[in-house]
């Protein structure tokens, strides 16, 4: 392999990057680097990542301020978040590029890659996997991964697999906080030591396999020996976490399987906790098109069928009131972190939260225009960013400034061009 050199001088721009063989790879987040990044260090830093994503979008009329920047006026949906206006941005005129497909766009939401309805495109890992890799070591769960209603999520791996989520309230608390019985412990042990040796048995067999195939299968190859490696390290951390007790919480976790709203609301708490134990640092919970909304006062009709409205008068106005729940909830969730002291800030000043849907109409299936509220996590809010209705912004560039801020000095993610402007 060619051999690379690098110099450190006393600044290294986050641009720099060790270059050998074809090879692009940014650098992590370097001590020299710290002279460039001094303005960037002031104030707390980000250190967990909340995406919540709806499947079917936000009524933008109600969504997006008229006016841009911070003296922006609240829209019907942003009135009751004024309490906690300097702790979240409001961005419009966003989406992801060569995303398109309606529904189907979901498993792009966090990932950004770019595909179309029918498309056979293989999906890229999502942010907060991405995140998880480098970072989820540190706590007991790499991540979680949440939905009210089915086991559907935008949690994609390195190779493109959707990872499953966790629906029932109950299970998903139990997995954080519930300490398992002493013959369980023993068993997780064992199948942990089982499957670290079975990875040796492979990992010996495929390279003596390498030797015989030709350029693209042992690609293919190397490919799989990098998600064995990933395999092997999460066994490790696993098996370190098994005999260590769970913290206690407590939490009223009271829902109505036929009202998704109290379903959000009880994984919105759980994820609070999780991240107050530091169980895990990087989420996701993702509300289905299956969403149920009886029991809502003013509410007669399904919430999908309410999001296909038409534009017609008594659907918007029912969605009104489901749309709003939705936001609260959401609301609700950043006040508990604010209130949490952690360090000399709060729990959200270290925590990005992204509110967001692949659906920026969900009655006309369009991809365009996607609804995004982005809090905490030691950036300035307080904002309305406005680009582009018609020619729209990448959203890609916010996960971007999101990669950096914990840290992860990434040159790009997805379709993006760069960190996205007046984000600070």
């Amino acid at each position: 392999m060619k051999r690379v050199s690098l110099t450190l001088g006393k600044k290294l721009s986050r641009r720099t990057v060790l270059r050998g063989a074809g090879v692009a790879m940014g650098l992590p987040l370097l001590d020299a680097m710290s002279p460039a990044f001094a303005a960037a260090s002031k104030g707390p830093k980000a250190r967990r990542f909340v995406g919540v994503s709806l499947s079917l979008g936000l009524h933008g009329p109600n969504l997006v301020p008229e006016n841009a920047g911070t003296d922006y006026r609240p829209s019907r949906y942003l009135k009751s978040l004024q309490d906690i206006r300097e702790h979240f941005t409001v961005v419009s005129g966003s989406s992801h590029p060569k995303v398109s497909g309606g529904h189907s766009a979901e498993s792009s939401i966090f990932s950004a890659c770019p595909q179309s309805r029918g498309g056979t495109t293989r999906n890229t890992i999502s942010l907060d996997q991405l995140m998880a890799k480098h970072l989820g070591h540190e706590s007991r769960f790499l991540s979680l991964v949440l939905n009210t209603g089915s086991s559907t999520s935008p949690s994609y791996t390195e190779n493109g697999a959707m990872i499953p989520a966790q629906s029932n309230v109950g299970r998903a608390f139990s997995r954080l906080f519930v300490d398992d019985s002493p013959k369980e412990r023993e068993r997780q042990s064992q199948l942990i030591r089982a499957g670290r040796s079975v990875m040796d048995v492979i990992g010996a067999e495929a390279k003596a396999l390498q030797r015989e195939l030709g350029r693209g299968d042992r690609e293919k190859l190397d490919n799989w020996f990098t998600s064995v490696r990933e395999l092997e390290s999460r066994l490790q951390a696993n098996e370190a976490w098994v005999n260590k007790p769970k913290p206690l919480a407590k939490a009223d976790l009271r829902t109505d399987r036929n009202n998704s709203i109290t379903v959000e609301r009880a994984m919105l708490e759980i994820i609070s906790l999780a991240l107050q134990t530091d169980s895990t640092r990087f989420v996701t919970l993702h509300m289905p098109g299956n969403a149920r909304v009886s029991g809502l006062p003013g509410i007669d009709e399904g919430y999908h069928g309410l999001s296909h409205h038409g534009r017609d008068e008594e659907k918007l106005r029912q969605l009104a009131i489901v749309e709003q729940a939705v936001i609260d909830e959401w609301a609700n969730f950043l006040r508990r972190l604010k209130t949490h002291q952690q360090g000399e800030g709060s729990l959200l000043d270290e925590t990005m939260v992204v509110l967001t849907s692949n659906l920026g109409n969900a009655s006309s299936h369009n991809n365009r225009n996607m609804p995004v509220l982005f809090a905490g996590g030691g950036f300035k809010h307080g904002r309305h960013l406005a680009f582009s209705q018609t020619n729209n912004y990448p959203l890609p560039n916010l996960y971007l400034n999101a990669l950096h801020q914990l840290g992860l000095q990434h040159e790009s993610f997805a379709t993006s061009t760069g960190e996205m402007t007046g984000l600070a």
